[in-house]
């Protein structure tokens, strides 16, 4: 455990702009206050959300004022307890979310009790990330647009940390998996078929007519993805990384037979339990061994490379920062 007088190493942002305004910086070790732990920091998400505020653009979260420590996923060790908080915490292995407070890109962070998560000896720190953050959406996602065995499902991203969980998902419920994703992404997957998007014409390689389409790509993709449906067929989106959502309108859904939907923001919240549960039922798959996520771990000093690669569309899954 490291005294009040040292530093810690922690990775900031001084000016919104590319990759590399992320600085490793030494800052002060951090005192919890009421109701709040200090962790130990092992592990902590990056989300393509971290990428748009580093570049300046606002969207479900307002800018962050500068400088500022991004990241809200952790996983590690309490190591300290503010006032009125148990006394049990200190030595357990965590994970939380921080929510709209940033501050996880860090060899330590502030987390309040009541966002905490025990982790199992058997589950990973990485693992853990990714159950809390993009395992709560992918969750979300198949507890509002489940699969079932009579489904052929195309899941659009599945290299991704969120589309490789519904891909699981849907394979766990007997559904015909069609698994798409972008370039040399593809060669990790595992589906009933696999199919690069990134290839001119590669809708007309999709075995059978599709039920079911897992959308958190949108634009081009998403529409020709949603053209794939049959008749009573779904489209459920969750994300555009493309940059916009699937266009549609109300023509397409009548004269194909179809529905579309958004599972995200205020759908996703009034699911019994709210957010905070599908995060513990999250992570519950994973220390069960339903869920098996994907993960590309870098070292905290390498936080450019990680934004890099997941801006570029070449890292595999969740991409974690990781305490050399």
């Amino acid at each position: 455990m490291k005294s009040f007088d040292e530093r810690v190493h922690a990775i900031r942002l001084h000016a919104f702009g590319p990759p590399e305004h992320l600085v490793l910086d030494e800052l002060p070790d951090l005192t919890p206050g009421p109701g709040e732990v200090r962790i130990a920091v092992e592990a902590s998400g990056v989300h393509l959300l971290d990428t748009s505020l580093r570049r300046g653009e606002a969207g479900p979260l307002p800018l962050p004022e500068l400088p500022t420590v991004p990241g809200r996923e952790v996983a590690g060790v309490v190591d300290a307890v503010g006032p009125g908080t148990d006394r049990a915490w200190p030595g357990k292995r965590v994970v939380a979310h921080l929510g709209q407070v940033p501050g996880g890109y860090a060899e330590q962070a502030v987390a309040a009790e009541a966002a905490l998560l025990e982790v199992a000896d058997h589950v990973s720190f990485p693992d853990a990330v990714a159950a809390v953050g993009t395992g709560r959406t992918a969750l979300g996602v198949v507890t509002l647009e489940p699969p079932g065995p009579d489904d052929v499902v195309l899941v659009l991203s599945a290299a991704g940390g969120l589309g490789w969980l519904l891909v699981q998902s849907a394979r766990a419920a007997g559904a015909r998996v069609v698994a798409a994703a972008s370039g040399s992404r593809t060669q990790v997957l595992v589906a009933d078929q696999v199919v690069d998007y990134a290839e001119p014409g590669w809708a007309e390689q999709v075995d059978g007519g599709v039920t079911l389409v897992y959308d958190g790509v949108g634009g081009a993709v998403g529409r020709t993805a949603l053209e794939l449906l049959r008749p009573g067929g779904r489209l459920v989106m969750f994300g555009f990384s493309a940059g916009a959502p699937t266009a549609l309108t109300t023509e397409d859904l009548v004269a194909r037979g179809i529905s579309a939907g958004w599972s995200l923001g205020p759908r996703m919240a009034a699911v019994p339990g709210g957010v905070p549960g599908l995060a513990r039922r999250a992570l519950a798959k994973v220390a069960a061994g339903e869920w098996r996520p994907l993960v590309s771990t870098y070292p905290l000093d390498r936080a450019v490379r990680a934004h890099a690669d997941l801006e570029g569309r070449r890292a595999l899954g969740k991409v974690v920062l990781v305490r050399r």
